[in-house]
């Protein structure tokens, strides 16, 4: 299977159950399901990143190669994280301005 079709696939297994579960039948409440469950896996990717950088750096033992594998992965997980928070937060503060007209 191919780097495409399972993209299709995880998109449409964890999108389908958010638009099906919606409150009601509008687009406000579809796109809310979709960020919500964008969020979630998004925050449990962030974690498992955050894991496996404290397992590199507990593996590396002071090697050379290890510790810049390691510190990659640290960057990384800084930057995923940051783009999770930053993600968050437009959504948060577009849907404030169209919705509410803060």
């Amino acid at each position: 299977m191919n780097k495409k079709t399972l993209f299709l696939v995880l998109l449409g297994v964890l999108v389908l159950p958010a638009m099906a579960l919606a409150q009601g039948i509008t687009i406000t409440g579809m796109v809310q399901n979709v960020a919500r469950v964008v969020w979630t896996v998004g925050t449990i990717i962030v974690i498992i990143l955050w894991v496996i950088t404290g397992v590199l750096f507990l593996a590396a033992q002071g090697d050379p190669g290890k510790l810049k594998t390691a510190k990659t992965a640290l960057f990384t997980s800084i930057g995923g994280t940051v783009i999770i928070i930053l993600a968050f937060s437009a959504a948060s503060i577009i849907e404030n301005a169209i919705f509410r007209g803060v």
